[in-house]
């Protein structure tokens, strides 16, 4: 798919700009979640066949947990914590890196 095809192109881009910046001191690092409890799940086709057969939004996210390693999606919150530590000092020597945030579904 398209949005498949752009999210490969984006983090090959970032590892190229990660070497290609590194000595201007600039660090690239991509965070790749899945699962994240998002209002974008209710545009996709899973949703509205789940919802269409459940009724309620906090039955179909029931159901699609279900299915997660955790039996859980991701908060957004966790999330942007693991985003703070990419835009923090303690990252200072990771660049070109990928942050898989998935809680072990592509495992």
């Amino acid at each position: 798919s398209a949005y498949g095809a752009s999210k490969a192109a984006l983090r090959l881009f970032a590892k190229a700009a990660a070497l290609e910046h590194a000595r201007d001191g600039l660090r690239v690092n991509t965070v790749c979640p899945a699962g994240v409890e998002t209002p974008m799940w209710q545009s996709m086709d899973l949703w509205k066949k789940l919802k269409s057969k459940h009724r309620s939004e906090e039955k179909v996210w029931k159901a699609l947990s279900e299915e997660a390693p955790f039996g859980r999606f991701a908060k957004p919150e966790e999330i942007a914590l693991c985003i703070a530590f990419f835009v923090s000092d303690e990252s200072s020597y990771v660049s070109g890196s990928e942050l898989v945030i998935d809680g072990g579904g592509g495992s």
